[in-house]
């Protein structure tokens, strides 16, 4: 059968992202002023995928009101919500529940961006009637990955999860295909690392695992300074973007990849150096900013002077907004 249906996993607490995720979920957080989720989305539909399923947990509640039933994206969306996290595997199964189609099913991990053509990935798995196939690029250190050893024609022989001496730099990406049946074989209601867990048994029991290999554009969307390296990439080559409605003095001095944010406001002589400055934000006349997050609606001072700070995110913890 086609693969038309997808499950995107968004139920992560997004430690490593905060204070960015002190009050939104990580996928939630803009890219271009578009959730990272919506991102991902499109990507779908634009390969063919009719129906998505959006495995939440942290922060479910946000989801709903912006993404609805999907109707004004032109993709069918529902949701599944883990009371108690399940893992990866555990929420794959938790999700699949909640398709409609009989058919493969597209995985993407919630803080992956990537170029790779989801077109070519369903090709492959078709062409090998594979049970499983994953998404694989090459990094220059492995560490924090799971690696894998794939044979001549593309056939997955071995999945090692996170080690200090990878054998090879070939990752597992994070977008995967499931047959249906490959999604049964995980318990129902139980923790389950689809990484640890669900792949090296597939492998065990002589399943069909197979490898689309693809070094274009990839980054996992994990810590803040990944969000701006990201925004970069998507600027392609620009020194920023205006979004719509905002102002910005014609002394101010924007560059390298700041992407600024509907409806802010950014002053005479401002300096704003690889930043992402969120919707309703306002930068004072003559702050001068490196490598910042300014929250919606925050404020920098005139005169503030900054590099690698977060403006805004800490108000709910009490503490000073400015650091």
């Amino acid at each position: 059968m086609a693969v038309t249906s997808a499950i995107l996993l968004v139920g992560g607490m997004g430690t490593r992202m905060q204070p960015l995720t002190l009050s939104t979920p990580k996928p939630m957080l803009e890219l271009l002023g578009r959730p990272i989720t919506e991102h991902q989305i499109m990507k779908a539909k634009e390969a063919g995928i009719e129906e998505i399923v959006l495995a939440t947990s942290y922060m479910s509640e946000v989801f709903t009101p912006h993404f609805g039933d999907g109707s004004q994206l032109g993709i069918r969306i529902s949701y599944a919500v883990e009371e108690v996290a399940l893992g990866t595997g555990g929420a794959i199964r938790n999700a699949a529940d909640s398709l409609r189609s009989d058919g493969g099913v597209i995985i993407f991990n919630g803080d992956i961006l990537s170029a790779h053509s989801l077109k070519e990935q369903i090709a492959l798995h078709e062409s090998k009637s594979a049970d499983v196939s994953l998404h694989l690029t090459r990094v220059e250190d492995a560490r924090p990955f799971g690696v894998v050893d794939i044979d001549g024609d593309f056939r997955i022989s071995s999945f090692m999860e996170k080690m200090e001496n990878p054998p090879t730099n070939l990752i597992n990406a994070g977008c995967y295909i499931f047959n249906r049946s490959a999604i049964e074989k995980i318990p129902h209601g139980e923790v389950v690392s689809v990484e640890r867990q669900t792949f090296p048994e597939l492998l065990s029991e002589g399943a069909r695992v197979f490898g689309y290999i693809d070094t274009s554009y990839w980054i996992d969307i994990g810590n803040p300074n990944a969000l701006l390296a990201a925004t970069k990439e998507l600027l392609n080559g620009e020194p920023y973007d205006l979004g719509e409605r905002a102002t910005i003095s014609p002394t101010a001095r924007i560059t390298n990849g700041s992407y600024i944010g509907a409806d802010s406001t950014i002053g005479a002589d401002a300096v704003l150096d690889n930043c992402i400055v969120g919707r309703g934000a306002s930068v004072g006349a003559g702050a001068k900013l490196t490598t910042c997050h300014i929250a919606p609606g925050a404020k920098v001072p005139e005169g503030f002077i900054a590099g690698g700070n977060f403006f805004g995110f800490t108000e709910l913890s009490g503490e000073n907004p400015y650091i």
